[in-house]
């Protein structure tokens, strides 16, 4: 009887291991990116992270962080609510125990405001702004005569670097991270007309010299640079549109970057198979949902067929999913948790409803 039981416990043991072995295998990466919280939601964020993302087998956050931590390098940078160094230490010390690969994200180049709602950056360093002509005491909601939708800074100034790369070693320091994401999605300001350094000069060079730069610089200390994909993809060609792609030639920059760098293909409407395009030329992808579940699911099911039947030399390109949350940490937990409502009354689809549909379908994977 003891034999039994134990040839089952064996049994059931072993089966366990081979199923998380088959999803390491089909989705090595299993990620949420979300915003980092304030200093008095981390133990929140502790609890979500031990309670919630582990259990669904979770093994990758990338954290908004951005300006929202008490920077030594840079004291002038620091926005309001910003984390100590003993808050981030909670959280990574969270990561590490479910063996969750923890990534900051500071936005480079483009976002360098939402609208006019200027960030700290181009705030304290207003000679980085690629466009400082346009009016930023105006209310300027999308779309406007400026085509302001969020500022860049300049890629050419020749002082911008000396502080991004100040900040982005810090941050990565402190995260104990072993990648950086540099966001650098819908950038509609570069190679301005009217800048003194960009004008006249090709933007997918631009582009992929700031992306180059930057990996570069984390390439010096053995870190990774992942970013979102929009930018490199041609949203004419493919139809795909000018925020999810690109309308303003930096498409071509694909083939002008380092192959190292980590791409984040994110889209939301519709199960769009541009992994294809980035695992092809030479990239790891990981496909990035954000509302709707079953554009979720889909695209799910996608990377796991591309991973199984790509030939060995790109296989390991698919690389997984990484679900989107787009309102702050404290709302996604109030949302997560049912005490708000997660529907998106703008943009339809349900975010937790999407993310849990996703995380069911590891199970089915394994």
């Amino acid at each position: 009887m003891k034999k039994s039981i134990y040839l089952i416990l064996f049994t059931l043991v072993h089966l366990s291991l081979n199923a998380q072995e088959m999803l390491d295998e089909l989705l090595p990466v299993r990620g949420i990116c979300m915003s980092a919280p304030s200093p008095e939601g981390v133990d929140d964020l502790v609890d979500f992270i031990e309670n919630d993302l582990i259990p669904r087998k979770i093994n990758t956050i990338v954290l908004r962080i951005d300006y929202r931590y008490e920077y030594k390098s840079h004291p002038e940078l620091v926005a309001e609510g910003a984390l100590s160094r003993r808050d981030i230490k909670k959280i990574v010390r969270t990561c590490e125990q479910g063996n969750i690969n923890l990534i900051p994200q500071v936005n480079l180049l483009g976002h360098q405001s939402w609208s006019t709602n200027i960030n700290p950056l181009m705030e304290k360093y207003p000679q980085f702004n690629e466009t400082p002509y346009v009016p930023l005491d105006k209310d300027l909601s999308w779309p406007n005569e400026w085509g302001l939708y969020c500022l860049s800074y300049c890629p050419l100034h020749p002082d911008v670097h000396d502080v991004v790369f100040e900040v982005i070693d810090e941050i990565t320091d402190v995260f104990e991270a072993k990648a950086f994401h540099a966001g650098m999605d819908e950038v509609f300001y570069l190679g301005d007309d009217k800048c003194p350094r960009c004008q006249g000069r090709d933007k997918a060079e631009l582009f992929a010299g700031e992306v180059t730069a930057i990996r570069n610089h984390l390439a010096l200390n053995n870190k990774e640079l992942w970013i979102w994909g929009d930018r490199l993809i041609d949203g004419k060609t493919t139809g795909i549109g000018l925020w999810e792609a690109s309308y303003n030639n930096t498409h071509r920059a694909i083939d002008m970057i380092p192959k190292d760098v980590v791409i984040n293909d994110w889209h939301y409407e519709r199960p769009d198979p541009t992994a294809v395009y980035f695992a092809l030329k030479g990239f790891k992808v990981i496909t990035c949902p954000w509302r709707f579940p079953d554009v979720t699911k889909k695209q799910l099911h996608m990377m796991v067929q591309l991973r199984k039947d790509a030939t060995e030399a790109v296989k390991d390109n698919y690389q997984g999913m990484m679900h989107t949350v787009w309102t702050s940490a404290e709302n996604t937990l109030d949302q997560f948790y049912g005490r708000k409502d997660a529907n998106n009354e703008r943009r339809g689809g349900n975010w937790v409803e999407a993310f849990k549909a996703m995380c069911e379908e590891f199970d089915k994977v394994e």
